[in-house]
Formats: C-alpha cells, structure tokens, sequence
C-alpha cells in the first residue's frame, strides 16, 4: 500500500509557494510550475517512501532515474530539479530542514537551441489578423503591437494597467521577474492602436458588459468581453487564434514575439546592452543567445569597425 504524502512536507510547501509568490514576487506562471514540480516530487518520495525533506543521495539518485525513466526531456529533468534546489534552499533558511544531498545533485546537459523567431512577412500577416473594427479586434491589434513593440513577456502584458501606458513620452511601464520595474519606449503604430483601443474598443467592452470602474483605482488595461483582467492564458488563447488566421507555424509561441523584438532590434544595429534592458535580463549572457540568429550583424560590425577589415 502506498504512502500518502508527508504531512510535513506538504505544510512545508504550503509555505514556500506562499514566500515566492507574496514576497519573491515571481510570475503566477513559475509559482504554478515550481508547486507542480514539488508536488510531484512529493508523491514520488511517498511512492517510493523516501525521506522528501531530508532526502540521502540513493533516494536523490532514484528519483532522477525515474524522471528519466519516465521520458521526460533533459530540459523538463532540469526544470524539476531547480525547483527542488530552490525549494531545499528555503528550507535551509527556514530552519525547517537541511537537505544537503539535494545540493549534490549534477544537473543533466541542456542541448542549446536557439530560441524561435518569425519572419518578416509572418509579422505583417500577423498584425494585420485582427480585425479592428470590432472592440475585441481593436484590444487585440493593441496586444500584437505591444508584444513586438516591447518584447514584453505575456505575464507582464497581463500585468499592464491604464496607468502603465504614458501615451505623452510614447512609453510603458512594465513590472517583470520579481516585480522589477522596466520603462519601455513605444513606436508611434504601436501606440496608436494602443490608444484607439483605450480610447473606443475598452470603453465599448466595459459598456456591453455593463461594468463600470471606480475612479482613483487602478484599472487593467487588456480586458476580456466580460469586462475582466485578460490574464496570460485568455491572452495566450488570443495570440493562438490569430496566429491560425494568419497561417503562423502552430510551434510559434506568444514568446516568440520577444525573441523577434531581440532579435531585430540586433540586427538593426543595437547594442547587446540597451537589448539586455529592454527585455529586463537581469544577466547580459541571457541576452546573448540573440547574437547567435544575427550573423550577418556581426559580419558586417567587423568589417565596419575593425582596422584589419
């Protein structure tokens, strides 16, 4: 008979998740990640009656051959184990327990792929999918262009406010990782198609769902025809639709946005370190990746800028 879940373990979680969403401040979606990790984690140590605060390196040693076992990709394995790293970190500093065998685990080689982009043509077809003369089209040319515009993540769109949007010094303010705080200036089309949706299409939504705002509150920006905050997966869910309109590969994520905004940004000649603060890298080698997709870029730096050239 199989063991249920140790009750320690599950309380200790409890608090965990609680710290790094209330005061770590991550992104719903890693806190959802990190508790899914750990959950499964902690049906494995009772499957396999293991000690899942104070697991030894044999029981460490099994749970990541049944990762393995169980097919999952190197990069799946890796995301598992981080979670469990951070969570043994927590517990250290909680005085909850010390897991030190946890810290001797090797992380599996990650095979590096470059992240995927969209063409050109692909973009046009895919701003120019919503239809605007509609309130929903009007919120949705507003996302596209802001998702290209500042290679926003979906969760700091989801996260953007009214007051956010500085339509006078063509600027957003976006809150990422951590709730750190980044300015991002907005091109004029962008802004545009921000402004119209916020001056008709919300308006429109917020009346035909019969839904008022309260002034001197903060209001959210992207709105469903409910009236509610869009959060990531509406606005993923969004992204999806008109992606199939458009004819974009099924593969082409939300995320692919911010990679193309990098990725163009470098190739139109901008340095790694500007690109490095727009998209709120908190390392410059996370940025760096981008490099990669424009060779052609660095081609011609060299042979700009080097005096053997």
């Amino acid at each position: 008979m199989m063991r249920e879940v140790d009750e320690r373990f599950l309380n200790a979680l409890d608090g965990f998740i609680a710290y790094i969403s209330q005061v770590e401040g991550l992104s719903p979606e890693t806190v959802r990640a990190y508790s899914s990790h750990l959950e499964a984690y902690g049906a494995w140590a009772a499957r396999a009656e293991a000690n899942a605060l104070n697991p030894t390196m044999p029981e460490l040693r099994r749970y990541l051959a049944d990762l393995r076992r169980g097919g999952y990709a190197p990069r799946t394995v890796s995301a598992h184990l981080s979670a469990l790293r951070t969570f043994a970190r927590w517990l250290k500093l909680e005085g909850i327990a010390d897991p030190q065998a946890v810290f001797s685990l090797v992380t599996p080689k990650i095979p590096k792929s470059l992240p995927k982009t969209i063409t050109a043509a692909q973009m046009d077809s895919l701003l120019a999918a919503p239809d605007a003369t509609t309130p929903e089209g009007m919120r949705d040319a507003a996302i596209l262009e802001l998702f290209y515009a500042t290679g926003a993540r979906i969760s700091e769109l989801a996260r953007l406010d009214l007051e956010d949007v500085h339509a006078g010094n063509k600027t957003v303010r976006l809150f990422g990782k951590g709730s750190k705080e980044r300015i991002v200036p907005v091109y004029r089309r962008a802004l545009d198609k921000l402004m119209r949706y916020v001056e008709s299409g919300r308006p429109e939504l917020l009346a035909a769902a019969g839904r008022t705002e309260t002034p001197g509150t903060w209001h959210p920006l992207f709105i469903s025809a409910r009236g509610n905050r869009m959060d990531a997966n509406a606005i993923r869910y969004r992204f999806k639709a008109l992606a199939r309109k458009a004819g974009i590969p099924h593969d082409i994520s939300p995320h692919a946005m911010r990679h193309t905004f990098a990725t163009d940004l470098l190739a139109g000649g901008a340095d790694l370190r500007s690109v490095q603060e727009l998209l709120g890298h908190a390392s410059l080698s996370t940025t760096q990746i981008y490099t990669h997709l424009t060779p052609e870029r660095l081609k011609s730096a060299v042979a700009q800028a080097h005096p053997r050239a």
